[in-house]
């Protein structure tokens, strides 16, 4: 009974499969040769690559590991294609779970608070480097490759060639997280429309100066006048000068911390961030918080805040389709590519690939867009020298209370889908680039004229002064939980913008304090000003800044091909 109990087992696991993982250089070479294509390395190199990683991994084969990420095109090829690579090349299987942005933020909290781990490993948003850097429960990454996590560190890593290390990495110098994705917020406008004989001179006749790409909102707010009123149609079709979102829904809350203030000229010069005043209106003075508010010297409800929340809204309701107070960031995001929408101040470069797609009206017969992408116009307080919008930049991190055998094969896995053995053609399919042997790549001079000026953008100098939220903002979840609110209150004129954001600041001073009070975050917590008569702090150099005398200066435009040209010559010098 028992030998036939015993047979019986053993047939049974020879059913559900092999009790020894197949993995190795033959499984390598295989995906290498059906997927890994195109590549910035040779086979042979790749090769060499994947040597290093089954190597590594020989003392975690057989285990199984839990990472999560929001839900991307670039994550869902990693979890559909490449974590089952990764096991078939290294026997570690990896669960590489798909969720929403805000339910990855939730989790890694529950994780912090409870000390108990949830995931091996998270891509979240770098806007959480303040965070990270302040708690000390994210693995310092510097000290992990040098130290406990060097042997399962690839030596082909080569961190010089990632864009986003700047934004990963905490005022003590050290590196917090590792960029996977990279994507930015940029003007979107249809390059057609723009050059139409008759509607370029009818924009001048009424303007006195092109139609163009705008450099400043004053002329982002004529053409959006100009196509909304007075164009009206094109080709029988009603058309508007701008599109957005205002539905009172967390996604509100992105519209403005990822940036909305700092293409106003909220803060002070600095890249990747203003300092001492960021864009979220956060002074810090050395490496601890001070103030959100005027009058300890930060800048959520200084002047250029309010002027950015009034051109939001004014915009909103009088340049945009009427349903568009009513959606969300999601149910906006495509309706500039149903051939509607003449421009978009806020437009994701996530939506590439959607916007490129055959057979939607914003592209021609030929397989090329008919729109462009271009840098962001500049509010009437921007200098040179400031950032002047968004980067999205979803990056590795591992947790002090995940346990190191685990840590060390996530880390294998983040490392394996951020190599130069897979990256390229994961950037082809997600069009978020992240490192810069793959936006320089050959395949993407070839792929540009179908792109509408993604790889001109990346390849730009322009490109640094589109950043993450950064190192001023210690606790983003507990402060980015506040803007959607009281945006919402300005948009359905419960408060005006000034009071809406006058409100914004002292809760943001609220929760500033509590951090303070507790010590938790230590010698980099918040150590709040005490409140003086903000006149004291709006006639000082820099941020907070006065109200202006005229917010709306003479529009100014540049022709897309030329500035294009700039950069290529920039680029080469």
């Amino acid at each position: 009974m028992i030998k036939k109990l015993v047979t019986a087992t053993a047939m049974a696991a020879l059913l559900a499969g092999p009790a020894v993982v197949l993995a190795g250089i033959n499984e390598a070479k295989s995906w290498i040769d059906s997927e890994f294509q195109p590549s910035t390395i040779s086979k042979e190199d790749q090769v060499k690559e994947m040597e290093w990683f089954i190597q590594a991994a020989e003392p975690f084969k057989g285990m199984k590991i839990n990472v999560v990420s929001e839900t991307l095109t670039t994550h869902e090829y990693e979890s559909k294609i490449l974590a089952k690579a990764f096991y078939e090349i290294t026997g570690i299987k990896v669960t590489h779970d798909l969720i929403g942005e805000g339910d990855v933020i939730e989790k890694l909290q529950t994780q912090m608070q409870s000390n108990k781990n949830i995931y091996d490993a998270y891509i979240n948003d770098s806007d959480l480097i303040g965070t990270h850097f302040r708690y000390k429960q994210a693995t310092n990454l510097t000290d992990w490759m040098a130290g406990e996590g060097a042997e399962v560190t690839n030596p082909g890593l080569d961190l010089d060639d990632f864009m986003g290390l700047s934004f990963t990495t905490g005022p003590d110098g050290n590196l917090y997280q590792l960029p996977d994705q990279q994507f930015a917020n940029l003007y979107w406008f249809r390059y057609d429309w723009f050059k139409r004989p008759e509607i370029k001179a009818q924009f001048k006749e009424i303007y006195g100066y092109e139609l163009g790409v705008p450099v400043n909102w004053s002329a982002y707010e004529d053409i959006a006048e100009f196509f909304t009123e007075t164009i009206k149609e094109i080709d029988g079709k009603k058309v508007y000068g701008h599109m957005d979102y205002g539905k009172k829904d967390p996604s509100l809350g992105w519209r403005f911390t990822d940036a909305w203030f700092s293409m106003a000229g909220t803060g002070d010069a600095g890249i990747p961030n203003g300092l001492p005043v960021d864009e979220w209106g956060i002074r810090v003075e050395g490496c601890s918080p001070v103030g959100s508010s005027v009058s300890r010297g930060g800048a959520t409800n200084a002047p250029p805040a309010v002027y950015a929340t009034t051109k939001y809204i004014e915009w909103l309701k009088k340049y945009a389709p009427p349903e568009a107070s009513g959606m969300t960031f999601s149910e906006a995001g495509p309706v500039p590519s149903q051939g509607a929408i003449a421009q978009q101040i806020f437009w994701y470069t996530a939506f590439t690939a959607d916007a490129a797609k055959l057979g939607t009206p914003v592209m021609d017969e030929n397989g090329y867009p008919k729109w462009r992408m271009a840098p962001s116009p500049h509010g009437p307080y921007w200098s040179e020298g400031m950032k002047l919008g968004y980067q999205d930049a979803g990056s590795w991190t591992l947790m002090n209370s995940t346990p190191v055998k685990r840590r060390k094969a996530a880390w294998l896995y983040a490392q394996f889908v951020v190599s130069k053995t897979v990256s390229l053609k994961k950037t082809h399919v997600g069009l978020t680039p992240f490192r810069n042997s793959d936006i320089f790549d050959e395949s993407f001079t070839e792929r540009a004229p179908r792109l509408g000026g993604l790889v001109e953008f990346y390849r730009s100098p322009a490109r640094i002064q589109w950043t993450p939220t950064g190192t001023n903002v210690p606790d983003y979840p507990k402060l980015a939980q506040l803007w959607w609110q009281n945006v919402a209150d300005a948009v359905t004129g419960d408060k005006t913008p000034q009071e809406a954001m006058d409100a914004l600041a002292k809760q943001q001073d609220k929760v500033l304090s509590r951090l303070q009070r507790s010590g938790i975050q230590g010698e980099c917590g918040p150590k709040l000003n005490k409140p003086i008569d903000p006149s004291i702090w709006l006639n000082r150099p820099g941020s907070p800044k006065a109200k202006l005398a005229n917010e709306k200066p003479q529009g100014i435009t540049i022709d897309y091909d030329e500035l294009v040209k700039s950069w290529a010559t920039a680029i080469n010098e």
